[in-house]
């Protein structure tokens, strides 16, 4: 029984490489020659040199991730093996693998993917003991699941069929996942339980047998389901603003462990032992000093008994529950004093565990434990060259907000100098719905080295010291919630550790939208501000949360205000930063990623273009490849490397001046202009599809294609073919390449009106066919032979839909100042897209098929969504496309060139 649910959030990259440091302080800190040597900005934020270690379930390997051709990747070694004679096994070029594991029997490496930071992740496979062919560097990563547009959720690993993982799919319905059994071999998806019951999340016993379902209801309460034969049963309840769950299974699989906070007796989670049969349940335990909530619960799958519990205060603490664990670990702390450490991967016989150490100022170690042995053995540090002897302590604090309640929080302060008159960036964590832990934060002790106090202040809303605590900050954005930081600042000021003039704040998502309010609702507490990935207007962040969200909407509203109600949409609009822009005083630097899929990109381009037109200094960064946080150290680096000097400044601290090349052009393409920032406008579309002036006219079209994905060039021929048949005419568009091999898609149209009559589009083991009415669109949508009925309805004529679609729009009456409006329908999203055309001017184009005049066109989503192509069209009469520039998904860039 072990429950993994793939949602990753979005955190920003780390990695190690030494550069020489010089620093540029504009107002140097008292005493700042006493500061420890400036570190290097890599050794923080570098990609770590080995991390993510697990064991293979039979103690044979150890897995790791590390670096491979600039970009972390899956590697493995016999256990006892030294490192340098580890093996590469995936060889990603475009994006970091953060997470991955082994599946139950061993023979599969198994990780997520997602496309430019869209959050839609896909399962991939890697068997470690592949035979290469030659030229081949590393195993072949299958794509298990093969979907676009859907976000796949890991469930259950089960024991008893460990070829096979249940996953969650939501590509019937995006709200809600369906519950599949997927096959690690073949790929094949079998359907287990249709979702059509708001369905959250599925729970397993030890035999791996489905026994219980989490229902979201629409009143925001939570239901635990039974999974009996005739059905689902309720048994337990948490209303709005409480929670129930389950951590496992006593070990006859009798009764449950569940965690709750639910009625008015209650105010920390704590454990119940409940029988799902009678519903009847009894205190487990709770935290014995009555202070905080149950952080986690650990249990051995040998013997299917609690092994300790954790309860996360200013510092962690353990309750042992297996007295044969509890004196391994008295004997690791024994060995290992001074730090936190904590038991990880481990192989099926429990007889081997790693075992992770860290400290406030130490990122760690990894060690190898034999229980049995009872040897502890070094593996690896996963930043070996960060001087940790110059690293900060991190201090615990505590203080009252403006209406008296006690915050917890964490302070840092620059190691070498007095605790006298600091500049302080204050650092509000993510979420809001999440906290601050005891531990190295690499942004802390970043900050900490250029000479700044950091600020961690847990607010109200924060996770894990009880439901009052967190309900507190219930419709509380911009006001309590952000007294909370605000006081913490006055609390440093009257100490005089701070000096009052120079207090900055920075932050991420929750943390970036604290940035926006503090310097809009408490202009005068703060000198500069850095926002990544901050929202700024709580409307539009609601109205466009991904839809797989729904679970959790209604207590989102619960906790924010809810935008359908005029008191909540008061609450929301007040607690919008943007429209307090014109209260804002201090510089603001905003960080973004093109395709964040839970704070868009339009939530920092009404920022910046809100103080631009009032002449207000603003500095904004984009990230095209990336979503909520940066995965790729080029790009953090980059970001982090403008945001260090903004705060120097302005607060008067020191800064890295130096940064390899590579950095140092990556951030001149990411550095936005504030001048040429635009908010896309919705357009009106007709419902009639536009109408051709010319013919179609049948022939051989073939192209040089170029995609551009992360730095990497990949070639690619393409060839368009139209050829007569009968009334209508059939268009097949193939492109192929060494690495994506052929992807065919051919459609079928009119010849009069170029409506599309069907479609199929064949790639791999992927087949969709499609066939058009007036009114809807029906097919068939199917991979490894799995078919997936495709019936929708339209929402207008669809043109220029499918295969050769740059040749349709080629028969349309273009001139100078034309422009229509024309629909797709997207089979991904299986709904209809519609775009805006227009004619921006003639130039001449120069292709590997000579040099022509052209009409240059540009297509944009009517919605004002991200992407866009422009395409070059003979004004010749020819009907064709001389050229074409595309931006996809996750950034990439993809040219189309008439070759002949």
């Amino acid at each position: 029984m072990r429950t993994l649910t793939l949602i990753l959030l979005g955190l920003v990259a780390l990695s190690p490489l030494a550069v020489s440091a010089q620093t540029a302080p504009t107002k140097p800190a008292a005493s700042a020659t006493a500061l420890p040597p400036i570190i290097d900005r890599d050794l923080f934020f570098g990609d770590p040199e080995i991390s993510g270690a697990q064991l293979s379930p039979d103690g044979k390997f150890m897995s790791f991730i590390k670096p491979y051709k600039g970009t972390r990747n899956i590697w493995v070694k016999a256990l006892n093996a030294p490192f340098p004679a580890a093996k590469p096994m995936t060889a990603d070029t475009t994006r970091p693998i953060r997470g991955y594991f082994w599946s139950r029997d061993g023979k599969y490496l198994l990780f997520s993917q997602d496309k430019g930071g869209d959050e839609n992740f896909n399962i991939y496979a890697v068997n470690p003991v592949e035979t290469l062919k030659a030229g081949q560097d590393v195993p072949t990563a299958r794509d298990l699941t093969g979907l676009k547009g859907v976000r796949v959720y890991i469930y259950n690993v089960p024991k008893t069929d460990p070829n096979s993982i249940y996953i969650g799919l939501n590509e019937r319905d995006k709200a809600w996942h369906d519950l599949y059994k997927l096959n690690l071999t073949t790929g094949e998806k079998t359907l287990v339980r249709k979702n059509t019951d708001r369905i959250g999340g599925w729970d397993f016993d030890w035999d791996d047998k489905l026994r219980f379902a989490s229902r979201s209801n629409e009143d925001g309460s939570t239901d635990i389901l039974r999974v009996d034969a005739d059905g689902l049963k309720k048994i337990y309840s948490a209303k709005l603003g409480e929670n129930a769950g389950i951590a496992g299974f006593t070990k006859d699989n009798k009764r449950v462990y569940l965690i709750s906070n639910t009625g008015n007796e209650r105010d920390l989670t704590e454990v119940l032992l409940m029988d799902p049969e009678s519903g009847k349940s009894e205190t487990y335990e709770v935290d014995p000093m009555k202070r905080v909530d149950l952080s986690n619960m650990a249990f051995s799958e040998k013997t299917r008994e609690p092994i300790y519990t954790i309860y996360e205060d200013d510092r962690v603490r353990y309750l042992w529950k297996d007295k044969s664990f509890q004196t391994d670990y008295a004997m690791i702390k024994k060995q290992l004093p001074n730090v936190d450490a904590y038991f990880g991967s481990h192989t099926n016989d429990e007889r081997y565990w790693l075992v992770s150490a860290t400290s406030d100022i130490d990122p760690g170690a990894t060690y190898l434990y034999d229980r049995q042995t009872k040897t502890l053995t070094f593996q690896y540090r996963p930043r070996p060259k960060l001087p940790v002897t110059d690293l900060a302590p991190m201090q615990t604090l505590r203080y009252k907000s403006s209406d008296g309640l006690e915050i917890p929080a964490y302070l840092t302060l620059p190691k070498g100098v007095a605790a006298k008159n600091l500049p302080l960036v204050v650092f509000p964590h993510g979420g809001p719905w999440a906290r601050d832990t005891w531990g190295y934060d690499s942004f802390s002790q970043f900050l900490a080295n250029r000479g700044y106090a950091v600020l961690q202040p847990n607010f109200r809303a924060s996770t894990g010291y009880g439901k009052k605590f967190l309900n507190a900050g219930n419709r509380q954005w911009g006001l309590l919630m952000q007294d909370d930081i605000t006081w913490g600042v006055k609390e440093l000021i009257a100490k005089g550790i701070v000096d009052p003039k120079r207090v900055g704040i920075m932050g991420i998502s929750y943390g970036g939208y604290a940035t926006l309010a503090g310097l809009a609702y408490t202009p005068d507490v703060y000198a500069a501000g850095v926002s990544y990935v901050g929202p700024s207007n709580l409307l539009t962040l609601l109205n466009s949360i991904p839809a797989y969200w729904e679970a959790g909407r209604k207590q989102m509203y619960e906790w924010m205000g809810d935008p359908n109600t005029p008191e909540g949409k008061a609450i929301l609009t007040k607690a919008s930063p943007l429209n307090s822009s014109d209260k804002i005083k201090a510089p603001l630097l905003v960080i973004q990623g093109a395709n964040d899929p839970r704070v868009n990109k339009a939530e920092s381009d009404q920022i910046v273009i809100a103080l631009r037109d009032r002449g207000f200094p603003v500095e904004y960064i984009v990230a095209p490849d990336e979503g909520h946080g940066f995965a790729r150290p080029v790009n953090s680096q980059a970001a982090l490397a403008a945001a260090e000097k903004f705060l120097a400044k302005h607060l008067g601290g020191r800064y890295q001046e130096s940064m390899p090349d590579n950095i140092a052009k990556r951030l001149t393409e990411i550095t936005v202009d504030p001048k040429t920032v635009t908010l896309a406008k919705k357009v009106a579309v007709s419902n009639e599809a536009p109408k051709p002036s010319g013919n179609l006219k049948a022939g051989v079209y073939s192209y040089k294609v170029n995609l551009e994905a992360q730095g990497q060039n990949i070639p690619m021929d393409r060839t368009i073919t139209v050829a007569e048949a009968g009334d209508n005419l059939k268009i097949s568009d193939k492109v192929s390449s060494a690495m994506t091999g052929e992807i065919t898609d051919e459609v079928e149209v009119t010849k009069a009106t170029l409506a599309p009559v069907k479609r199929a589009i064949k790639q791999g083991p992927v087949t969709i066919e499609t066939t058009y009415t007036a009114e809807k669109v029906t097919g068939t949508m199917g991979m490894n032979g799995q078919n997936k009925p495709i019936d929708s309805k339209l929402e207008g004529a669809l043109f220029a839909d499918g295969g050769g679609d740059g040749l349709q729009l080629a028969t349309l009456p273009l001139k100078e100042g034309y422009s229509t409006t024309y629909r797709n329908f997207d089979l991904t999203q299986q709904k209809t897209k519609a775009y805006a055309l227009t004619v921006v001017g003639k130039e001449s184009v120069t292709v590997p098929a000579g040099t022509f005049d052209a009409w240059k066109v540009e297509i944009k989503p009517a919605d004002g969504s991200a992407g866009s192509r422009t395409l070059y069209m003979a004004t010749d009469g020819s009907g064709r496309f001389i050229k074409e520039e595309a931006v996809i998904q996750g950034g990439m860039k993809m040219v189309s060139e008439l070759a002949k």
